[in-house]
């Protein structure tokens, strides 16, 4: 059976912080920083907002664009590594909230950045089995990022959602292929409040040779070549990173500007690629290709061959807002304001 992408939905934060602001603070470089990886700012989530609460937001606007029944949803996945409770799904919250609940089977994901692609991966196979209707699939974070650590100039927070069936698609997901490693680059363990990395290892041999190896495969999966897309949307730890492994795999420039979102809104991890993917379907035409390949730490790759169908001249991508008005929309904050967001003063009780 063909699947495909039924509707979409996007949300980022509105609050950002600036490379140089964050270097002010720890008497660093932030324009170097911010020139070395091409991050201009980056989102901010406010004190009430988590993976939750921007996977509500994304779900909302997925369901604004489309006449599909909440009830026919069958399944719901959101990818993310930092769901706000260790022992507590996020996704049900998600569904009270869409008016999904309670015939639906739902899941928490984790894989690093590609979580939320994991998602999409899984509601293909049980849309395409028939085993459900429609499924949602979710990508969303709130990244942690030490503070003086590099992560902390690019880790933000935002999300997509897409709901996934067989039915009025405006996209068909034409094929998927992965490559994975046990490559540990990037870790946290239970209970640490920030992760750990493995620096430049963090580059090669993990992000580049996962994500050429996933490209090649899909690229010999579906019998294409770079020229066959007008889009292509890669994992953004920063905005170099895409750029450079495109070139390596064949795509020019303008196929990737569309979906590099890095630079005004940092890396949102697992909302990475599913906000890109959202950012090129505002803009995709009929007939188009979009090529896709999320990268995960410790690690893995997915990649997506993906087809826009002539319904998307009918979908109301004006329902919600675009990706373009969500980067337009925000406030710049100082690092004492930013500090106190993210929970990074920790109050001591008790005398001395």
């Amino acid at each position: 059976m063909q699947v495909g992408i039924v509707s979409y939905g996007a949300y980022v934060p509105h609050y950002r912080i600036t490379p140089q602001e964050i270097g002010r603070v720890w008497g660093a470089d932030g324009e170097l920083m911010s020139k070395n990886l091409l991050i201009y700012s980056k989102s901010v989530p406010s004190p009430d907002e988590d993976v939750i609460t921007i996977s509500v937001e994304a779900a909302r606007a997925m369901m604004k664009r489309t006449s599909v029944d909440p009830k026919l949803i069958g399944a719901l996945y959101v990818g993310s590594e930092s769901h706000p409770y260790a022992v507590k799904p996020s996704g049900t919250i998600v569904c009270e909230a869409i008016r999904t609940s309670p015939n639906i089977t739902v899941a928490d994901y984790e894989f690093a950045c590609k979580a939320g692609t994991a998602a999409i991966q899984t509601c293909m196979g049980l849309v395409g089995s028939g085993m459900v209707k429609y499924g949602v699939a979710i990508g969303a974070d709130t990244s942690q990022g030490a503070p003086g650590d590099p992560l902390e100039y690019s880790a933000s927070a935002g999300g997509a959602a897409f709901l996934i069936g067989s039915e009025d698609m405006i996209a068909t997901l034409n094929h998927t292929f992965s490559y994975t490693t046990d490559t540990p680059d990037f870790w946290r363990r239970e209970g640490q409040p920030y992760p750990r990395h493995g620096g430049r290892f963090t580059g090669e041999p993990a992000y580049f040779k996962h994500i050429l190896a996933a490209g090649k495969g899909l690229l010999d999966l579906a019998r294409t070549t770079p020229a066959d897309y007008a889009h292509a949307v890669f994992h953004q730890p920063n905005g170099k990173f895409p750029a450079r492994v495109a070139k390596q795999l064949g795509f020019t420039d303008k196929q990737i500007e569309a979906g590099l979102l890095t630079p005004q809104i940092g890396n949102t991890y697992s909302g990475a690629v599913p906000l890109g993917l959202a950012a090129v379907l505002d803009i995709a035409k009929p007939g188009e290709r979009i090529f896709v390949v999320a990268y995960g730490s410790g690690a893995g790759a997915d990649g997506f061959d993906i087809t826009v169908t002539e319904n998307i001249a009918n979908y109301d991508r004006t329902a919600a807002p675009l990706v373009t008005e969500l980067l337009e929309d925000k406030v710049v904050i100082d690092y004492a304001t930013y500090a106190k967001f993210r929970g990074k003063i920790k109050m001591q009780e008790g005398g001395a």
